[in-house]
């Protein structure tokens, strides 16, 4: 598995030195930073990042982005920093708000998952015509918007879900598949992919999971209905990093050898309910190193470099054969 990371990590590099004339996220309104960068002293850089929400995945990416910052400023021999800001709610309002607060600050780049893109949109705009670059993370590219995005193919990744599944649940069965927040382009992919790869089993009813909008207690509140109402359940499946709510409330339905469920990332909770059993498999994103490739991508982006339309860090498949290491991996970083 560790092979696999640093593999993802040297291809995502090569892609992001090597694709000259790929998709751009605003190198030309950049340009101009960057000649005045030349003309003096390099000069301190500010990057923020804005996630949906307060969520320990978002968390991982900071620590992801924490580290390429200390890197470059090791290497630049500027200070570079990162201005962490986390709406309390996955809400494209609240979101709003803190891009038009981050902006006002005149950052180097700002670092943006989107609760909703196109509810966005103009903002993005502006904070672009105002020679600031944007970069998405952990969601894919919106067709014609010329931004760049760092993460990985998300219906691949549902669909990896889906196969674990099967390898444990069957072909038959009743599998209930959750939302997280509706209008994030990446849950929307992953729930749309669940529901194409489970229709391939026509002996397999699926359900409504409920929608835990990126919230871990209301993923365990809104589980814990479906289970108390669906008895026969026999699979779930979830859009985020909330599986650990979901997890819990299997338990308290003792439901741990009635209902295979299957999971997303690689949060230290859980790969605990991994372990444990509760949680089958988990078809992982790796969130620190999308903060990492982020951060050097609105480098990249501030210097007028013209920047591959998207930067894949790669999916984890993580099962009860490779737990241990997983969660050695993950406690170390």
């Amino acid at each position: 598995m560790k092979k696999k990371i640093i593999g993802v990590l040297l291809s995502a590099a090569m892609v992001a030195t090597m694709a000259m004339g790929c998709g751009s996220s605003g190198s030309s309104d950049s340009s101009a930073k960057a000649e005045s960068g030349k003309a003096g002293k390099a000069e301190d850089m500010t990057f923020v990042v804005v996630p949906k929400c307060v969520h320990a995945w978002f968390d991982e990416v900071n620590k992801g982005a924490q580290k390429e910052a200390d890197l470059l400023s090791e290497q630049l021999g500027v200070e570079v920093k990162i201005d962490y800001r986390a709406p309390e709610s996955a809400e494209v309002s609240a979101q709003n708000s803190t891009l038009e607060q981050a902006s006002a600050t005149n950052p180097t780049a700002i670092l943006l998952d989107p609760v909703d893109y196109d509810g966005s949109a103009d903002i993005i705009k502006e904070i672009q015509d105002r020679n600031i670059p944007v970069i998405l993370f952990d969601a894919p590219t919106p067709e014609g918007s010329g931004l760049t995005s760092v993460g990985n193919d998300f219906a691949e990744q549902a669909t990896i879900a889906v196969d674990m599944l099967v390898e444990k649940m069957g072909t038959k069965g009743k599998v209930a598949v959750m939302q997280g927040a509706p209008t994030a382009p990446n849950h929307a992919e992953r729930y749309q992919a669940h529901l194409d790869a489970l229709a391939k089993y026509p002996d397999i009813e699926v359900i409504d999971g409920g929608i835990d909008n990126d919230n871990v207690e209301t993923a365990q509140s809104q589980a814990a209905a479906v289970l108390a109402a669906n008895p026969d359940l026999t699979g779930y499946l979830n859009c985020d990093a909330c599986g650990s709510g979901v997890a819990a409330a299997i338990e308290e339905k003792g439901m741990q050898d009635k209902v295979t469920f299957v999971a997303m990332d690689n949060l230290i909770e859980i790969l605990d309910y991994v372990k444990t059993g509760t949680i089958t498999a988990t078809s992982s994103t790796l969130p620190q190193e999308q903060g990492m490739y982020a951060v050097l991508m609105a480098y990249q982006a501030s210097q007028g470099m013209p920047l591959p339309a998207n930067v894949d860090t790669g999916i984890g498949r993580i099962t009860s054969e490779n737990i241990d290491e997983w969660i050695e991996t993950v406690s170390a970083k």
